[in-house]
């Protein structure tokens, strides 16, 4: 497959957490030509996240935290029910997981299965988001989860029958793209 795109410039409009760009490229047209485009890109990194299950209690571990951008559309609380997730940083998408798995929901897990990658919102967002799928049980459990104090996290951790979380995603209170995706994957697999 031939080159679609060439990088002609960008231009750094933020870099405050993450980094926005307006990206100036040529584009090759289906019909052979080439047009030059500009978009605003946002780089916030690729990140992984994980739907902790108990198959043998029917349970799931999803958190619940306040979004920002979730409360400026229209969430009048904020609070959003998700997968745990975080940032790769510069660690291989199975490190992060595990380490993320450890301070937002306090569980220690030693193994977790990749299922996809997916790109989150490619219209805008450059990040890539990984997912995976991790057996957990009462005795993994090592601390009390809820994030971490020096980044300001204040993570609820929700132990829920999976059944409920199904209803949940059915009845609109979970609204959350890597959630839904990731209660689907377990739903169509089986898995509880």
């Amino acid at each position: 497959m031939s080159k679609k795109a060439a990088i002609k410039q960008k231009q750094t409009l933020s870099n405050s957490h993450y980094y926005l760009q307006k990206v100036t490229f040529d584009y090759l047209k289906d019909d052979g030509n080439w047009q030059t485009k500009s978009q605003e890109v946002y780089d916030v990194g690729n990140a992984a996240t994980v739907l902790l299950y108990n198959k043998e209690q029917g349970t799931v571990i999803l958190t619940r935290q306040f979004r920002i951008p979730t409360f400026l559309n229209g969430n009048e609380s904020g609070m959003l029910i998700e997968t745990c997730a975080g940032k790769l940083d510069k660690d291989s998408p199975e490190t992060a997981i595990k380490r993320e798995i450890e301070e937002e929901t306090g569980y220690k897990v030693t193994t977790v299965q990749k299922v996809m990658e997916a790109y989150s919102s490619p219209g805008a967002l450059s990040e890539l988001l990984h997912y995976f799928i991790a057996e957990y049980t009462a005795n993994m459990k090592a601390g009390a989860g809820g994030g971490l104090q020096q980044e300001k996290e204040e993570v609820q951790v929700l132990e829920l029958p999976f059944d409920t979380t199904i209803d949940m995603m059915r009845n609109g209170v979970i609204k959350d793209a890597k959630t839904i995706i990731l209660l689907q994957y377990a739903q169509l697999h089986q898995l509880l």
